[in-house]
């Protein structure tokens, strides 16, 4: 996928989007079914500068963060896919409980989360004020969620409906 940075080239990366005066953004997440959550959240996050660098959570994380049965698709088709939508820019896999040590390194100007954080429970805030960057909260309200996706499958299915 020619949207895939390596995740050891991440700060070369930023530094060339800086260099080239480029005002880049940067959101993450699991990502493990996409829903309309994810896409007005990743295309708000696109309006917020001219290049969209989207972190996506390596299967271990994930595992870490959602629990048993988690990731549902495996890292690889989880980046292709969130890497198809055309507000996306680049990709970087990421295995890190938190974006902090990737954001570090990249520094994009502005790093979006969704709405199920405040400017203030950003758990990457800290490093990214550190180094001069914006915290933005964008898309719509938190009405999407894998898990409910994943809940109405499972009952669906269980009941044959």
């Amino acid at each position: 996928m020619d949207k895939l940075i390596d995740r050891e080239q991440a700060g070369e990366f930023g530094s060339r989007l800086r260099r080239d005066g480029k005002r880049f953004v940067f959101a993450n997440g699991c990502f493990d079914l996409l829903h309309a959550g994810h896409i007005r959240y990743l295309a708000d996050a696109k309006g917020q500068g001219d290049i969209l660098v989207v972190g996506v959570n390596g299967d271990e994380s994930v595992r870490k963060l959602k629990g048993k049965g988690r990731p549902i698709l495996p890292q690889s088709d989880r980046a292709e896919l969130v890497g198809a939508l055309a507000c996306v820019d680049h990709i970087i896999i990421f295995d890190e409980l938190t974006a902090a040590g990737l954001l570090d390194e990249l520094r994009p100007h502005v790093h979006c989360k969704g709405t199920d954080y405040s400017t203030e429970t950003v758990p990457e805030r800290e490093t990214v004020l550190a180094y001069g960057g914006e915290v933005r909260i964008v898309g719509d309200p938190k009405e999407h969620s894998t898990r409910s996706v994943i809940r109405e499958i499972v009952n669906k299915y269980a009941h044959g409906r």
